[in-house]
């Protein structure tokens, strides 16, 4: 992530770049760069398109995925400053609205069959500048990208709540009958005119799957029928924030009700410090269908009590280390804490904003971390192991020196591929290749674990196939295969294949590869102890010019020559011989 002018908020404490580069790696971070808007789009697009673009100061910062806090200007300032010692870190307090009678969101039994839970709480008498202000709106799309998963799980609406009046109705309707004017639109539109709406917008596009195929759409209405938002796609244009905004009213409706309160703890949190009463939150009241009341945010500190052995963390700290001194570096994290009576416990106060620390692990981690790294004594091991490289691991690298030596290069594949490489284009059934599929793909080309080397060396080969003829290639790495005896559901499994690409088939060099690896192995040729091939049949090789393998009376692999519609299909012109084989048995 990107922050601006940060060097200057820390001016106080720090004289240059290498003490904020030496201060991130003791917070647990890293400055991965030090740029311009200027010097960015001159990499990447040439100098003639920087010209006129931003020379202030950028800090890359790699920020941890389960770190929220750290995801805005205000969150990553007051750690470091607390960190520093600059600051005690604040208590975030929920309270009560001075009318009395709070915000209530109540939730209709419609929505359960979109997204059933919702949690709301007020930002009151907040003073926001355009800094502010850009941070707070950028805050809402790291999460939504973060912890949200791309509005999947949680979606976040802001309000100005002096435009709007409560109590605030949470329902869900058919598309058609929802008519509102959408943020930044000039006129009203119905739901289903929204979704052909933004189909073309570079944005909110990719939100629309979300919901378009429901029945009905979740929305939510003021005491007045003004629409405040249509989550996860939109919000209401006559609710939308701005500088002049000073209570600030956020919802966020969910499939998952423990994300949502994590992030509207997170959202209320960053930004409460700009309320005329610093870090007090407003609280609302949301209504469930069953009738239930509950008032959000929780923001109600959890404790874990460490006991003594765990201060020893294995090993990291010196058994000087006084119990006082852990309970400091603790409170240098943010985490709060104090020395129990008997001097043997450590009672910590996790706040709302450290959602990822949820065991005693987590506190010692960070304990480390405030300790420092590099601060930790080097020490002889209590026990003496000679390293050795696995076994299998071994195998593999002899085999890949003797293979280079035969005249065979070495490729390295992707171990993820699509369905079609390792089915279709191998004229198999996907249900017949025991593969593992990802749920959830980024793209077409990676769906399944591969389940064979050949499809990754034939799409090599075709990459390739302007270099000088014959190609002969080899690789030896890991398959992924189905196994319901296993733990996970699954094993690796280590192969070697390899092919010939050339104007006529090659077998007898496949074969004479084969009887090379063997003679390596140690395998004589024969029925028994010995190997053996014999006739197979196999859709991915031509009828008659395949055969199986066999060694030490089991099946290890096969060779043949590939069918043509194989050749085909990977876009070759050419006949091509292949060797695949399981190198496991051999250990």
């Amino acid at each position: 992530f990107l922050f601006s002018n940060i060097k200057m908020l820390f001016s106080f404490f720090l004289s240059a770049d290498e003490e904020f580069d030496e201060l991130c790696f003791e917070f647990g971070l890293e400055l991965d760069e030090i740029t311009s808007e200027k010097d960015i789009i001159s990499r990447e697009q040439g100098n003639t398109k920087a010209e006129g673009a931003s020379d202030v100061i950028l800090y890359k910062i790699d920020v941890p995925a389960n770190r929220y806090d750290l995801l805005c200007l205000e969150g990553l300032v007051r750690g470091l400053q607390v960190f520093k010692q600059k600051m005690e870190a604040p208590r975030y307090r929920r309270v009560s609205p001075a009318s009395g009678e709070p915000q209530r969101l109540v939730i209709t039994e419609e929505t359960a069959a979109v997204r059933p839970h919702a949690v709301a709480a007020v930002l009151r008498n907040i003073t926001f500048t355009q800094e502010r202000y850009d941070s707070f709106i950028e805050l809402q799309e790291k999460l939504h990208q973060n912890v949200c998963r791309k509005r999947t799980l949680v979606a976040i609406g802001t309000h100005d709540l002096d435009t709007i009046s409560g109590p605030f109705t949470y329902t869900a309707k058919p598309p058609g009958d929802i008519r509102f004017k959408p943020l930044n639109q000039a006129k009203e539109y119905t739901a289903q005119e929204l979704m052909s709406l933004y189909k073309t917008d570079s944005h909110l596009r990719h939100y629309l799957h979300i919901i378009e195929d429901k029945p009905v759409y979740p929305v939510i209405y003021d005491s007045n029928g003004i629409v405040l938002s249509m989550p996860p796609i939109i919000n209401g244009d006559r609710s939308k924030i701005s500088l002049n905004t000073k209570n600030v009213f956020i919802e966020c409706t969910a499939i998952d009700l423990t994300k949502a309160k994590i992030v509207l703890d997170m959202m209320v949190t960053m930004f409460c410090e700009y309320c005329e009463e610093p870090f007090t939150v407003e609280e609302a009241e949301v209504v469930y269908p069953d009738g239930r009341t509950c008032l959000y945010p929780v923001l109600c500190p959890l404790t874990i009590t460490l006991q003594s052995p765990l201060f020893v963390c294995n090993g990291l700290f010196v058994s000087s280390e006084s119990t006082e001194h852990i309970a400091q570096l603790l409170t240098k994290m943010c985490l709060r804490s104090e020395v129990t009576s008997d001097g043997k416990q450590i009672e910590v106060e996790i706040p709302p904003t450290r959602s990822d620390v949820i065991h005693a692990c987590d506190i010692m981690e960070d304990a480390a971390m405030a300790y420092g790294f590099n601060n930790i004594p080097r020490t002889t091991p209590r026990t003496y192991t000679v390293a050795n490289q696995l076994p299998l691991n071994n195998l593999s690298e002899l085999l890949r020196q003797d293979l280079a030596a035969a005249g065979f290069t070495e490729a390295l594949t992707f171990a993820l591929c699509s369905q079609e490489d390792i089915a279709d284009k191998l004229l198999k059934n996907i249900s017949e290749t025991r593969a593992c599929h990802i749920s959830n793909p980024k793209t077409a080309e990676f769906q399944v674990a591969r389940t064979t080397l050949l499809s990754g060396l034939l799409k090599t080969v075709a990459a390739n196939r302007k270099m000088p003829l014959p190609l002969r290639l080899f690789e030896i790495s890991d398959v992924v295969l189905k196994d319901e005896t296993k733990d996970v559901g699954a094993r690796n499994n280590r192969r070697l294949c390899a092919v010939y690409y050339n104007k006529s088939p090659g077998f007898e060099v496949i074969h004479g590869l084969m009887d090379r690896v063997m003679q390596l192995l140690e395998v004589k040729p024969g029925q028994g102890n010995g190997y053996h091939i014999q006739a197979a049949d196999d859709s991915t090789f031509f009828p008659g010019r395949c055969a199986e393998i066999f060694a030490r009376g089991k099946s290890i692999g096969r060779l043949g020559v590939l069918h043509p519609n194989v050749i085909n299909r990977f876009e070759l012109t050419m006949p091509c011989s292949a060797l695949d084989i399981d190198i496991e048995p051999f250990l």
